[in-house]
């Protein structure tokens, strides 16, 4: 079979109702699984983590994208996370024996069928880019929603499909292709954005910190902290202890320490197991029992077995099983 996971980025994240029809749409289609949903409204922006064969997963994305148009004018959304639409990035990971160069047929293909449906203008970007200035998605995001609403139709910035002209509820879309990236977030024990920020300067690979890491530093109400926001792009380069303790590190040369670290999404099996090692758990524990002492390691909030990704897929088939 073709698996694959797709971990689509919505600009909403503060309507429980709305996230939950968006939901709704991924679950319409049958053999594509649900796993994860994750909000956040300072960020105003909520994750889903759908899994499984391409058609059924791209007929999902396809029902997301319908309703997200519906739920969203992002000519009234705001939040604290870089966006360009309404669905703001959708990538294709390979799972199983499925090839990250299959992913970027499917992406290029997703992408071409939402941008003719919708009228809709996409971008692709990461392995399924066309050109070298749109592989990184900070680059497609540059300027955000507005600035792009700007600069579409000038030359180097109109879209790979679709009009030239934002789509007047729902803006533009990233569609992608990327082998697993963890999106992680460490929350402070300090108000200082500043802080935050430099931190994120120190430890983000473009200003020569870890490699394979990208970082921001966010200011997040509802917590009361600021909070270093950042996606792993390859956890056996940079492991996530390895971040931990490169934030927990700098955070304390400031006198501060860290709050609490959460997931966005789920995390390969492999990635938190790297962790529990690290963190002497006994080898001879369970997959779960191993993950929780990974959890406990990282401060995670709501540190559960299932935010393994082959664990909650093996809920999942017990689930359907079951039924």
């Amino acid at each position: 079979m073709r698996l694959v996971e797709s971990v689509p980025n919505v600009s909403e994240g503060r309507r429980p109702d709305v996230v939950d029809r968006l939901a709704a749409a991924l679950e319409s289609v049958p053999g594509a699984q649900l796993l994860d949903r994750t909000s956040d409204a300072a960020h105003n922006r909520s994750v889903f983590t759908v899994a499984g064969e391409v058609a059924a997963v791209s007929d999902a994305l396809e029902r997301l994208v319908a309703r997200a148009l519906e739920e969203i004018d992002m000519r009234t959304q705001s939040g604290e996370h870089p966006r360009i639409g309404a669905v703001d990035v959708i990538p294709f990971v390979p799972l199983g024996e499925t090839t990250l160069e299959a992913c970027v047929g499917y992406a290029r293909d997703f992408g071409r069928r939402i941008a003719e449906r919708f009228d809709l203008p996409v971008y692709l970007y990461a392995a399924a880019a066309t050109r070298p200035d749109r592989v990184r998605l900070a680059d497609v995001r540059r300027g955000q929603y507005e600035g792009l609403g700007a600069e579409i139709a000038t030359s180097g910035r109109e879209p790979d499909f679709g009009p030239t002209r934002m789509h007047p509820r729902g803006g533009a879309t990233a569609v992608g292709a990327r082998p697993f990236l963890i999106a992680w977030n460490i929350n402070l024990d300090s108000s200082d954005l500043d802080l935050a920020k430099r931190i994120a300067h120190r430890v983000r690979e473009s200003s020569g910190g870890l490699p394979a890491v990208q970082a921001k530093g966010f200011w997040i109400q509802e917590l009361g902290c600021a909070q270093v926001s950042m996606n792993l792009l390859n956890f056996v380069t940079t492991p996530i202890w390895r971040a931990w303790e490169a934030v927990a590190e700098e955070a304390a040369a400031d006198g501060v320490g860290l709050r609490e670290s959460e997931l966005i999404g789920l995390v390969p099996l492999a990635a938190l197991l790297d962790v529990a090692d690290h963190a002497g758990a006994p080898a001879a524990a369970s997959d779960e029992e191993r993950v929780l002492a990974a959890g406990a390691f990282l401060c995670l909030r709501d540190a559960s077995p299932l935010q393994a990704l082959e664990l909650r897929l093996r809920a999942a088939a017990d689930e359907y099983v079951g039924a």
